[in-house]
């Protein structure tokens, strides 16, 4: 299970479908999930928080979220989210592939709007509150986007895009400096990106510290320094964290006994598997299980 499995465990479409790249779904947490582990995608994504407060970061810039506020993720930034303390949050997903809306080099809005805007070229606010400038023009776009995949009528997807284009002018138009709120350089960017990459697709597998060195071609040394400097905690930490999120996923969306969720998650120990889950969610995984069903 990767982290788009994951993220749509409910769903057995993809993130989008080939003739009209855009789809939209609503997620929980916790009742879906207590986090979405750190990732980043090709689809430029939204999340509009419909109830309740959590948090949400991109590219380690992490806001507290709540009712009202709109996301704006760009194709490749990395972005989590995470259950607040005695808080629970819905949430609309909505995912786009940016071919949906771009043109050839001869299309000037292309060129010189759309492509500058999603390599962060452009200003674009990431965190979109009620007090934002154009916000209730933002939220209105969307709101008429939903309404539209509800119902479809014959053509719907014209006004889909036509809102779109709407939606992306109030960005670009209501910004007037380039946005510094990134905390992370591009270079050190890419190799985060392929280190949880890498993560992401062999969880299930041992994978060393000294692995992780020659996928990311810095000594062992280096690599540690890297990672801890930039995510705050040790890889062997996120490793194991990142693994008891697919774990108690899989609790509740499988039969697999206890013992196969963690050998199917990277723990060939069940004891040390049973004592991290229950540091982490203050319940064995049994209990975690019956709690969830």
């Amino acid at each position: 299970m990767n982290i788009t499995e994951y993220q749509n465990y409910h769903e057995t479409k993809s993130h989008t479908n080939a003739d009209f790249p855009y789809n939209t779904y609503l997620c929980s947490i916790p009742l879906d999930f207590i986090q979405v582990p750190l990732h980043w995608h090709e689809e430029i994504e939204l999340i509009v928080i419909k109830k309740g407060q959590g948090y949400v970061s991109v590219n380690f810039q992490t806001e507290a979220a709540a009712a009202g506020d709109i996301i704006f993720i760009l194709p490749g930034q990395l972005h989590s989210i995470e259950q607040r303390a005695g808080c629970t949050m819905e949430y609309e997903n909505i995912l786009f592939k940016p071919g949906l809306l771009l043109a050839d080099s001869s299309d000037l809005c292309t060129v010189q709007f759309l492509q500058p805007l999603l390599r962060a070229e452009r200003a674009a606010l990431t965190f979109i509150t009620p007090s934002s400038a154009a916000y209730a023009d933002l939220a209105g776009c969307i709101s008429h986007i939903d309404d539209l995949c509800a119902a479809r009528p014959d053509g719907y997807q014209l006004a889909v895009k036509g809102y779109l284009f709407q939606f992306f002018f109030l960005l670009i138009s209501s910004q007037t400096n380039r946005d510094s709120t990134s905390t992370i350089k591009t270079k050190s960017l890419e190799k985060l990106k392929t280190i949880l990459k890498y993560v992401e697709e062999h969880y299930a597998d041992a994978i060393t510290i000294e692995d992780m060195a020659a996928v990311t071609y810095y000594s062992k040394s280096h690599f540690m320094k890297f990672f801890k400097s930039h995510m705050g905690m040790g890889f062997t930490e996120y490793l194991n964290d990142y693994r008891l999120s697919m774990a108690s996923r899989l609790l509740v969306t499988s039969g697999y006994s206890v013992l196969e969720v963690a050998a199917r998650t990277g723990f060939d120990n069940l004891s040390y598997f049973n004592r991290l889950f229950k540091r982490k969610y203050g319940q064995t995984p049994g209990e975690y299980r019956k709690a969830a069903v």
